[in-house]
């Protein structure tokens, strides 16, 4: 059996189970609860991957169900433009990454600070959120702390809640140094991207209990992807292999919906599975061993099926 026929074999095999897989997953949903007024929750896109035009992924967006988008903040004036007008045709909400780049302290806070002051003042249309890429794993506290001030003083002159997310090389890289800026900034709210912590600390956090549960209770957006012991992206969530990695990450998930229900509070979600190489190929060929898209997709189906049960 040549390559070719083996994958559309094995990928016509496991769309049988998946179905069924699904259906268990969102039956398993343990929430029961009537939320407080003021409780929303909105499921966002990612651009990451997408080879075509501005325009052309809103409409994919708008057509699959997502309520927005989230893209990093583009500093030239023509991918603003085609940005906000596919936005405005296409009736989608955006969340605007944020970050830097330099090895040196103060330059990457001057880029940061640059980046957030423009995606924050620009009056087209507000972001429903700014996630920030902050700092790096190799600044020292105080260095990162800057960003958190940063952020804290622009959420209070703007009203834009403006998230740290939790990824490898920044910095909340790790869940016990971020409990330690949790426990020292109080205004300090997250993107939980725990997928990252997974392959940081090499298990699925069972010895990391307290550090998570702050960082739950900080948490105001979620990237929704599932990683594991060995890496920030199984290859396929749907897949039987990965059941106690994605269990686990549902856990996480819905304890942080529960308190946003019981609070009356907003929350929102990002689905973010990446490409190659986030996501996994085949030797030789590079032939990802997955649909990106489609798993996005699904995210947002399980995540609107567990969440909105009627």
């Amino acid at each position: 059996m040549n390559r070719r026929n083996f994958m559309s074999k094995t990928t016509t095999l496991a769309s049988v189970g998946l179905i069924a897989s699904m259906d268990n997953i969102t039956q398993n949903n343990s929430l029961n609860i009537e939320p407080a007024p003021g409780f929303s929750l909105k499921i966002f896109a990612t651009n990451w991957g997408f080879s075509g035009s501005m325009d052309a992924f809103c409409a994919k967006v708008k057509s699959e169900g997502y309520e927005g988008i989230e893209v990093w903040w583009d500093t030239t004036k023509k991918g603003q433009d085609e940005l906000f007008t596919a936005l405005k045709k296409h009736q989608l909400e955006v969340g605007f990454l944020v970050g830097g780049s330099e090895k040196e302290a103060t330059k990457h806070y001057e880029t940061f600070k640059k980046n957030l002051f423009e995606a924050t003042s620009q009056t087209i249309q507000k972001p429903t959120y700014i996630n920030c890429h902050s700092g790096k794993d190799f600044f020292n506290y105080e260095e990162n702390k800057f960003f958190i001030d940063l952020t804290t003083e622009i959420h209070k002159k703007t009203g834009i809640p403006i998230y740290h997310e939790t990824h490898r090389g920044r910095m909340l890289f790790a869940a016990h140094i971020a409990k330690n800026f949790i426990d020292k900034n109080p205004d300090l709210r997250l993107t939980l991207d725990i997928s990252h912590w997974t392959n940081v600390h090499e298990s699925l956090l069972d010895n990391q209990l307290e550090a998570v549960q702050v960082a739950l209770e900080r948490t105001g957006h979620i990237h929704t992807r599932i990683g594991h012991e060995e890496g920030p992206q199984v290859n396929d969530p749907r897949a039987p292999e990965w059941a106690n990695a994605v269990k686990t990450h549902l856990g996480w998930w819905d304890k942080v919906v529960e308190m946003k229900m019981k609070a009356g509070e907003p929350l929102t979600m990002l689905t973010e599975f990446g490409p190659p190489n986030y996501l996994q190929t085949l030797p030789y060929t590079n032939l990802p061993v997955a649909n990106q898209w489609e798993i996005n997709v699904y995210m947002m189906k399980l995540m609107k099926e567990r969440y909105f049960k009627k």
